[in-house]
């Protein structure tokens, strides 16, 4: 019943995140009984597979080492149920995958842009590196001269090569799947409220796999208490062989 209840206020997790909030709350049980409860249950989600496409050269990048060393930024865009559509800011640390902030408007410009990142450098600093890509918002003078007055270096991505920015991109993806498309919006003051509830969510008690399960807000507490890093590394080791394999 427990499980059942989880999965219908969490309509986009499936069985192994639905585990790990179920082992949060003290339940005794394993990935197995779960998933056989999980399919016994008709939970399963249907996603659409995409086709495999044809090997390409990727390139590589350093990986972050610590917070707020590297982040990356996008945009969304959604439509509002009076038919107008809207578009959002996107931003994430690259290191502790945490989303410092969500930023819907009808027209989001460059100077719109800088606005919205000095408030949240005013919480967190500012970044070494932030990965963008052509759009014109992030190559405006605004921007530009933004970013040459406190020292943040832009690194953009190569035109139609969203794969070099893949931590925004699997970002927007699982915003799309689990807030985008499971809610209307009526105006713009709608939006911001359902985004900012969202992203609270998926900072402080969402699970990421990439972090252990930790949620994104806990991992980061932890790296400044030093916790967390067997985990994390762990983690990390296992994905870098299976990748090698």
């Amino acid at each position: 019943m427990r499980l059942r209840d989880l999965a219908m206020s969490r309509i986009r997790f499936g069985y192994l995140r639905l585990t790990v909030l179920l082992q949060r709350e003290g339940w005794q049980v394993g990935k197995k009984l779960v998933y056989r409860h999980y399919r016994d249950l008709g939970l399963q989600m249907r996603t659409k597979r995409r086709r495999k496409l044809a090997s390409a050269r990727r390139v590589s990048v350093e990986p972050a080492c610590q917070p707020n060393e590297r982040w990356s930024m996008d945009f969304i865009t959604e439509r509002l149920e009076g038919g107008r559509y809207f578009r959002t800011l996107t931003v994430v640390d690259q290191f502790t995958r945490e989303c410092p902030v969500l930023e819907p408007a009808l027209s989001l410009s460059g100077r719109h842009v800088v606005a919205c990142l000095e408030r949240v450098a005013a919480q967190r600093g500012y970044p070494q590196s932030i990965t963008v890509d052509n759009g014109s918002e992030f190559t405006s003078r605004a921007m530009d001269a933004w970013a040459y007055e406190h020292g943040v270096r832009l690194d953009f991505i190569r035109p139609g090569k969203p794969v070099e920015n893949g931590f925004i991109e699997s970002f927007n993806g699982r915003l799309r799947d689990e807030c985008l498309n499971t809610h209307l919006f009526w105006n713009i003051e709608d939006a911001r409220k359902k985004l900012e509830q969202w992203r609270w969510d998926y900072n402080h008690r969402r699970p990421h796999s990439a972090l252990a399960n930790l949620p994104p807000a806990a991992f980061a507490a932890g790296t400044v208490r030093g916790q967390s890093q067997d985990k994390l590394k762990q983690t990390r080791e296992a994905r870098t062989a299976e990748c090698s394999t």
